[in-house]
């Protein structure tokens, strides 16, 4: 019997003369995302996308798994297909639907009539396809108002589509529909969760990881490629910028008031970000931050922070609370990495009553005992490139 995958995208609908420009976005990463499972087409009728077989072995059920991690669409159905022809839908809802029907205590018919020419209107098809189910599976009784079961019919241009579960996709925007910015990568759980929550909004994600060895060990980087790799489910692929931090805490350690040494740590953090984002043409940086949850977080540390930044900072998880931002760490898949124990550049040379309140002015003076412009260049120059794919 052949088979389908019927595709609703969200947000897409709402596009006006652009729509096309990302509608060909989706259509490349639905094409990307169903490469492993086999050789597929992908057309696009009626606001459904269609994803269709192109060969016996095809893995469908690969296919489907892969499709709902794909930003932009919102569900998708696996249907079966048949000839615009009352028996034979009826015929495919018993034989495709059969283990479902069986599992099943009650159903309805749901009959949606996009082609206006078939001579059956909505109703007539969902009772005589529900007519036929009875006498198929005698142990059915009808329910519509909350059936375990909902057989879903539905007469297009392209043929005739019979399925019952539809799943959940992604949602969002195409992924690189708005834009590329580099992630703050550390190995906590907040930063991958803020890149997933802007790669939903169509942001395509390059990340940056500060490592301090000896003070950080190579596990503690392992962790930051392991974490990459998992937001790659969502993301064709992530070049993450490791950058030899070591010099920089140390010159900040030797040279800086010590209350100072995390929001100066920061700062230099996002003037080599910067820098980096000059050199892949990134638009904006992105963070992890949530407000008030350690000493750099504070409303006048972020506002320190942001001092030196020519470009837009994303902070999508700045008003979560800790547990929102554990629940979707679950959802992705990042938080049993992101609890590993393995520290991160952010917990060297930590002070111990660090300044929560810190002015501008009072950080500016600090600093003049770095050489910033020269840290910035040697760190940017010893910065290593590692391409991430989630097939690797």
């Amino acid at each position: 019997m052949k088979e389908v995958v019927l595709i609703k995208n969200g947000e897409i609908a709402l596009k006006g003369l652009n729509r096309r420009t990302f509608e060909d976005i989706l259509t490349k990463s639905i094409r990307r995302a169903v490469r492993p499972a086999g050789e597929f087409s992908v057309t696009r009728a009626q606001s459904t996308m269609y994803v269709l077989p192109q060969q016996d072995n095809c893995d469908m059920d690969l296919a489907v798994r892969r499709l709902q991690h794909v930003f932009g669409i919102v569900a998708l159905s696996r249907a079966c297909v048949v000839e615009k022809d009352l028996e034979a839908i009826k015929q495919a809802a018993g034989e495709y639907l059969k283990p479902d029907l069986q599992d099943a205590r009650t159903f309805k018919v749901e009959a949606k009539r996009a082609d206006k020419k078939f001579p059956f209107i909505s109703p007539e098809i969902a009772r005589e396809v529900g007519g036929y189910l009875l006498e198929q599976f005698p142990h059915l009784k009808v329910d519509v108002q909350n059936p375990d079961l909902t057989v879903v019919v539905e007469v297009r241009d392209f043929g005739a589509y019979v399925h019952a579960r539809q799943l959940p996709g992604a949602g969002g925007m195409p992924y690189g529909s708005s834009g590329r910015a580099m992630l703050l990568l550390s190995g906590g759980i907040d930063s991958p969760v803020a890149g997933y929550m802007m790669a939903k909004r169509g942001v395509e994600l390059l990340a940056i990881h500060f490592e301090s060895p000896p003070y950080t060990s190579v596990r503690a980087k392992q962790k930051v490629l392991d974490l990459a790799k998992i937001l790659c489910e969502y993301c064709p692929g992530i070049p993450l910028y490791c950058v030899h931090f070591t010099d920089v805490q140390t010159a900040i350690k030797d040279n800086c008031p010590e209350e100072f040494f995390t929001v100066i740590m920061r700062r230099m953090m996002m003037r080599i970000a910067q820098a980096l984002c000059e050199k892949t043409q990134s638009k904006a940086l992105i963070t992890g931050e949530s407000l008030a949850q350690v000493a750099s977080q504070t409303m006048d540390a972020i506002a320190s922070t942001d001092a030196v930044c020519k470009i837009p900072v994303f902070r999508p998880v700045i008003g979560m609370d800790k547990s929102e931002i554990v629940a979707v760490s679950q959802k992705i898949g990042t938080f049993e990495t992101s609890i590993l124990p393995y520290d991160d550049c952010c917990t060297v040379f930590t002070p111990k009553h660090p300044k929560t309140k810190p002015r501008i002015a009072d950080l500016q003076k600090a600093e003049e005992a770095l050489d910033i412009d020269s840290l910035v260049a040697q760190a940017v120059e010893k910065t290593e490139k590692i391409i991430i794919k989630a097939d690797d």
